[in-house]
């Protein structure tokens, strides 16, 4: 089910979104997500999100700001089962555009927006880490 995030999700996403981070961006040091996690938390907590819950517990989340989709996260043991696609179905029902970054070497959430309709808008670098990166975009009716 999914549904807009409560209070007491806060605890878990931001756990979620910790445990994905170091472990998709490996070539991202991992005291930089560490760090970023109490500034991360909070704003988690003052934003529009969504979250996929089965089961009784939450296994992945959707933030989005305005058309921006700021972060996409399934729990480690529930990839691969459909839950990214659903979230982001969501938030393709809600909006006529969406935009995210992703890093270049995080190939497989590339592949995945791909997959996903999305297109590579522009190329970059991610002022904070130095990595380089890509903006997609999803359009609807394209």
């Amino acid at each position: 089910m999914i549904r807009r995030m409560a209070g007491a999700d806060l605890d878990d996403i931001a756990q979620i979104w910790l445990e994905s981070n170091l472990e998709a961006h490996g070539f991202v040091p991992a005291d930089y997500w560490r760090g970023k996690f109490d500034e991360v938390r909070e704003q988690i907590a003052h934003a529009e999100v969504y979250v996929y819950e089965d089961g009784g517990g939450v296994e992945g989340f959707i933030g989005l700001d305005g058309g921006y989709v700021a972060g996409l996260f399934v729990r480690q043991g529930s990839r691969s089962k459909g839950i990214g696609a659903r979230l982001l179905g969501l938030a393709k029902a809600m909006r006529e555009e969406l935009v995210l970054d992703v890093y270049v070497q995080n190939s497989r959430a590339r592949e995945f927006y791909e997959r996903e309709g999305f297109r590579v808008l522009s190329e970059g670098t991610d002022v904070q880490t130095g990595q380089a990166e890509v903006r997609m975009v999803w359009e609807a009716g394209t």
